[in-house]
């Protein structure tokens, strides 16, 4: 269990959000990036202390942004399935992205 993997709409979120950042103040995109490179480090080497969320996820909250990492523990490491920004409904953001069945 060594590995963080982004699904392709998670890291095109990520993408977006540097360009954000970066158009906001020269230097923060970077500031953004590596803030969801320390969140995601967290959320492999403590997996479970993560916030629980719906689906069987759980979210990490980044440092000096308003967003989360909303991620599911596998056999390789974590997945990160979207970000959610504090501001919207958990479920309108990560439900269209996750794989799950239904009891």
């Amino acid at each position: 269990m060594n590995r963080v993997r982004f699904v392709e709409p998670a890291r095109l979120e990520v993408l977006a959000e540097v360009g954000y950042y970066h158009r906001v103040e020269a230097g923060l995109g970077s500031k953004f990036l590596e803030a969801v490179e320390d969140a995601t480090a967290r959320a492999l080497a403590y997996p479970l202390p993560g916030s629980p969320a719906q689906h069987r996820t759980r979210r990490v909250f980044l440092r000096d942004f308003p967003l989360s990492p909303v991620y599911r523990l596998d056999e390789q490491g974590v997945t990160i399935y979207a970000l959610a920004h504090h501001a919207v409904t958990f479920r309108k953001v990560v439900t269209p992205w996750l794989p799950f069945k239904r009891p």
